[in-house]
């Protein structure tokens, strides 16, 4: 087959042209370098429907190829997901009055990503290229907490998180280093390379010359140690049972960071916030942003798309030769189209989870001052599920730290609570862990992410029958008109995946064109 033919036969999937193009050597691998497109446009019109970071990338990679592109976003600013709420922002949530956020100037939190994986090489790239300084985000911190509401003998206090990690690795390792030892492992190992498998476990789990687990500095001092006779004292281990029935081993938290692939260290955010790799996009796409710009209709016509929109100045109409639309599922579900059955079916039925956040304005880093919490997260059992402390500004005069961070059924719970009432519930069950929070208290800002006006959910979730159904109809283009966010993606709730899918929508948009142009030269 010939190169033109194989382009030819790519672009006609969204995904296609992309991975051909890149095979044949005319780019290079996406996730590590700035992406470089062959060719260039003659001013075709892309209408590019929503300016998150899917639509900010997208006409960023196509206007340098020549195209003339417009981007409608319904809301008055960009970034959708990516928004980090600070003084004077404003939200519109279903059922609530309009919220604005009151925080002390220089103070935020960052309301949708808040992370960045070391090897979401596409984002640190985008923050390269962009010129977004980035510092370490620190996702795993063995001083934050365990807290687990319920009727065990550790339940209701809060626990720190090196001494349930500690403890339940000494407690497994003196069992399996039993087990070796007595030849009760049915495994094919030598009598040295048993001696090795159990002088490794004596050092996982800190056990004593008779492979038994006794606590030690790993897990903490009760006093720390100093100068002179100050040698420090170490706490008592909690037992395994004590551990088990308290729930600590439950679902809620022995989901470990550190052992997420994604949640791996390093990891890193944006200097400023997280908006602030959407706002170096819109600065450099300023003039094709239209804002305050609902799309009320999408159709494919004979020539190209047709998409309507509601403004302040009243009801609008804009042509175009293509569309990328990476309006999220559960909105483009209330918005008319000719979309085929097929797709049409996959944006009705897709899912996306029920998430939540608030910010906690505090007059003073309590955490820090008297706890020694840098960063890091609490979990726990009940509503609020984890607590964020703020990897930045340390040992500033005020912070913020998120309240919750929750999902699903426990989002929903929340998520119908009022601003008011939210705010009490944060509040409610963190002193049960900061005593804190009576005294240092200031404001509050909260976002539920699934009854947000333009954005009704947090991220796609498929299950596996879902990906080779619903998933797979919004990876070809329907007629004109192309699909792109992360719900295009296996990188679900990810910027990378914004980023990844707009690529793809990218390429194979200009593919197309550049088949037309070979088979119908102007």
């Amino acid at each position: 087959m010939s190169r033109r033919k194989f382009l030819q036969h790519s672009s006609r999937l969204a995904g296609g042209a992309y991975p051909a193009m890149m095979a044949m050597g005319l780019l290079q691998e996406a996730p590590a370098h700035p992406f470089h497109l062959p060719g260039d446009a003659k001013g075709e019109h892309i209408i590019i429907l929503g300016a998150g970071l899917a639509g900010l990338t997208a006409a960023y990679e196509l206007q340098k190829l020549g195209y003339r592109c417009t981007i409608l976003e319904a809301r008055e600013r960009a970034g959708g997901r990516c928004w980090s709420v600070r003084k004077g922002s404003v939200t519109t949530e279903t059922g609530q009055p309009t919220q604005k956020a009151a925080f002390e100037e220089g103070l935020y939190f960052n309301a949708g990503p808040s992370r960045i994986p070391h090897h979401h090489q596409i984002t640190l790239q985008y923050c390269k290229e962009l010129n977004v300084p980035l510092q370490v985000y620190n996702n795993v911190n063995e001083s934050a907490y365990y807290f687990s509401e319920g009727k065990g003998p550790l339940s209701n206090k809060k626990i720190r998180v090196r001494e349930v990690h500690n403890d339940v690795r000494g407690y497994l390792s003196e069992l399996l280093a039993k087990a070796v030892d007595s030849h009760q492992v049915d495994a094919a190992l030598t009598k040295e390379d048993a001696q090795k498998v159990v002088e490794y476990l004596r050092a996982e789990g800190g056990l004593d010359l008779d492979k038994l687990y006794k606590a030690s500095a790993r897990r903490g001092y009760v006093e720390a140690p100093g100068a002179g006779e100050k040698a420090g004292r170490i706490a008592d281990p909690h037992t395994l049972s004590a551990i088990v029935s308290s729930g600590l081993l439950d679902p809620d938290f022995y989901n470990v960071a550190e052992y997420t692939y994604e949640l791996q260290m390093t990891m890193f955010q944006a200097v400023g916030g997280m908006d602030m790799i959407a706002k170096a996009f819109e600065k450099k796409l300023t003039t094709l942003i239209q804002f305050n710009a609902a799309v009320t209709a999408i159709r494919n016509t004979e020539k190209g798309v047709q998409v309507n929109y509601k403004t302040p100045a009243g009801d609008k109409s804009l042509q175009g030769d293509y569309c990328i639309c990476t309006i999220p599922l559960p909105v483009l579900s209330n918005i008319d189209h000719n979309f085929s059955s097929g797709v049409s079916r996959a944006i009705d039925y897709a899912n996306y989870i029920k998430t939540g956040k608030i910010g906690l304005q505090f007059k003073r880093r309590f955490w820090e001052e008297d706890e020694n919490i840098y960063g890091g997260i609490t979990h726990t059992n009940n509503e609020l599920t984890q607590l964020f402390y703020p990897s930045n500004d340390y040992l500033g005069k005020k912070g913020i730290l998120i309240g919750y961070y929750n999902f699903n059924e426990k989002a929903k719970l929340v998520g119908d609570l009022s601003f008011a009432q939210r705010q009490q519930l944060a509040l409610q069950k963190g002193r049960l862990i900061h005593p804190q929070y009576d005294q240092e208290f200031e404001q509050a800002f909260s976002v539920s992410w699934h009854k947000t006006q333009y954005n009704l959910g947090g991220w796609a979730v498929y299950s596996g029958e879902e990906r080779q159904t619903l998933y797979k109809a919004l990876l070809a283009p329907d007629k004109n008109v192309y699909f792109a966010g992360e719900h295009t993606t296996y990188l679900n709730s990810w910027m990378a995946g914004a980023f990844e899918s707009a690529r793809v929508a990218a390429t194979a948009v200009h593919g197309r064109v550049s088949e037309q142009r070979l088979t119908y030269p102007r």
